[in-house]
């Protein structure tokens, strides 16, 4: 099947074939005709997936058509990166049909954003928090808008938003077209799409194992040594960008403070970093400028980067559904990665449930020459001395509370 099969005019399809694409993704292929046709729609697939075009697409041929200068699209992320890159898709997938575009999210100053709406913008992608913040200055007029799009949904619903989205919602005209995409759909999260949804028609691409290009596996190994085993992983292992998840911020930054004293360029993302910090975080890996990002789930939520060639969890995710989604961070755009997922005996019941959820076994590794019982028996043999050695204050740097 080619994008010209579509109902797609001729500015559309000359965008996609700059870009290079030829054929369209399932998720593409299922999602475009239904939206076309104006059907609200629940979608269900990963991120990597090419969502993003699945309702991009659809969305500029029908708004190509109609008035111009006031909203009439809006489409909802959880972090400012997501929205700023489902922005960028939009501008590029709309070039020569005069629409506008532009992202709307915190940490910046809102008086520009308020200047972009009074010239006129038919296209907004925005965080929840800063879209109510132009409501409550009264600098943006969302009566006219005829679609909106929940982009990660489960992430939106994870990070508290749903009393912003339902006042969102309420000041939306109650003749629209919406859908929502989501890698996951609890139970909760169901309910809602229920509520705001009409006749929806429900595309669901594989969201419950990971995409085919990403082969992963388990390491056994004691707690007390997965600092260890991961510095030997990382220092065997051909890489491109990785990106190793944690359960705590704190200790998302100690491990990024510990692998750059092994030598190795690592940055972390925990949730209460300032903007820029998380800027020159996101930045900085992106370009090259560190090669490992550690970093937590809700940090990392929205981080849409196609050149991660692996993803080690260094704690074990708390859901199947996480577990999916993390190692969904690698293996896109047809490229092939790795997952590699650290397991303590803690963690068998969890492993096993992921196992259950998938209906096959993940394969088991040991890293050939890493001694585990040697350095098993070395907490043990220091603890006596530890009393006797007063470790230097430790200082949070990063770590800047409130703000």
């Amino acid at each position: 099947m080619k994008f010209d099969a579509f109902d797609l005019n001729k500015d559309i399809l000359a965008a996609v074939a700059v870009q290079g694409y030829h054929t369209p993704t399932p998720i593409q292929e299922k999602a475009i005709p239904p939206i076309l046709k104006g059907r609200d729609l629940l979608g269900l697939a990963q991120t990597g997936t090419g969502k993003t075009a699945a309702f991009a697409l659809p969305l500029i041929h029908k708004l190509s058509q109609g008035p111009r200068r006031r909203i009439r699209a809006l489409v909802l992320a959880p972090t400012r990166e997501l929205a700023s890159q489902i922005n960028e898709a939009f501008q590029t997938l709309s070039r020569g049909s005069g629409l506008k575009s532009m992202a709307v999210f915190g940490g910046i100053d809102i008086v520009p954003q308020a200047a972009a709406f009074k010239r006129g913008v038919e296209i907004i992608a925005a965080c929840p928090g800063r879209l109510l913040d132009h409501v409550t200055r009264r600098s943006i007029d969302l009566s006219s808008v005829e679609h909106l799009v929940l982009d990660e949904a489960d992430r939106l619903f994870d990070m508290g938003f749903l009393p912003d989205i339902r006042r969102i919602v309420k000041l939306l005209p109650a003749k629209r077209q919406t859908m929502l995409f989501s890698a996951t759909m609890p139970d909760e999260l169901r309910r809602l799409a229920d509520e705001m949804t009409h006749d929806a028609a429900t595309v669901q691409i594989g969201c419950m194992k990971p995409v085919d290009t990403v082969s992963h596996a388990l390491y056994p190994v004691e707690h007390h040594l997965k600092t260890a085993l991961l510095k030997e992983l990382l220092s065997r292992t051909q890489t491109g960008s990785v990106l190793v998840f944690t359960r705590t911020r704190h200790r998302a930054e100690r491990l990024a403070r510990q692998l750059s004293h092994f030598g190795l360029k690592a940055v972390s993302l925990q949730g209460d970093l300032t903007q820029n910090r998380r800027r020159h975080a996101i930045e900085g890996f992106r370009s090259g400028a560190y090669r490992i990002l550690v970093a937590t789930d809700i940090a990392a939520r929205g981080l849409d980067i196609s050149t991660i060639s692996h993803v080690i969890n260094f704690d074990m995710p708390d859901t199947a559904d996480a577990y999916t989604h993390r190692i969904g961070r690698t293996g896109r755009a047809s490229k092939t990665g790795e997952a590699f997922t650290f397991v303590t005996p803690d963690d068998a019941r969890m492993v096993a449930a992921i196992e259950r959820s998938l209906g096959e076994a993940i394969a088991r590794r040991k890293l050939p020459g890493f001694d585990y019982a040697a350095l098993k028996t070395a907490p043990a043999q220091a603890s006596p001395k530890r009393p006797e050695r007063q470790a230097p204050p430790r200082h949070s740097a990063q770590t800047r509370p409130g703000r």
